[in-house]
This record gives structure tokens, sequence and C-alpha cells, in this order.
């Protein structure tokens, strides 16, 4: 993953870590449910959105890449059927 990519990764985690805490602060001001809902939807967004970044840099780097140098630098040598069953597990756990 390049500098460019990890930027925009982390500005993502920022906006959901600040959209988490501005749905703490409207519990705490006893705000109307609803809205509170509605800023709960949107961060699922946020990490939908955050998780597919994610998971299409780690197909790109890490599996289409794999063995090129491309890979994150604690990917572990896999074969070709080890690297899809990770994929495979870390697509259920994504979309549950």
């Amino acid at each position: 993953m390049n500098t460019t990519q990890k930027i925009k990764l982390s500005q993502r985690a920022r906006r959901v870590s600040g959209q988490i805490a501005g749905i703490q602060r409207m519990t705490d001001d006893d705000r109307y449910c609803v809205d509170v809902l509605n800023q709960i939807s949107a961060v699922r967004s946020a990490l939908d959105a955050l998780g597919i970044e994610l998971l299409n840099q780690h197909l790109e780097c890490c599996v289409i890449g794999h063995g090129s140098g491309s890979e994150h630098a604690r990917a572990k040598p896999m074969k070709p059927d080890a690297l899809l069953a990770e994929v495979k597990v870390a697509l259920t756990r994504f979309l549950k």
C-alpha cells in the first residue's frame, strides 16, 4: 500500500471515529432517537466504504500482486489456494 492509499484509509477511519463520537454526544444530549439512528446508519455506510477500500487494496496488492513485491510487508508467502482461502475468510467476515 502506498502513502496516498494509507492517507486515504486513515482519513476515512478518522471520519468514522468522529461520527461515532458524534453518536456518543447525541446520546449524552438526549437527542431524538431517529436522529441517532440516522447517524448510526451513516456510520455503517462509512465503515462499509472503509472496508471495501481496504479489501480492494488487499486484492490488488496482496492477492493479485502476490510475489511481486507489492504486497504488504507482513503478508505471508502463500500458494494460490491458500490466498484464495484467505480471501474467502476475509469476505465472509466482512459481509456478516
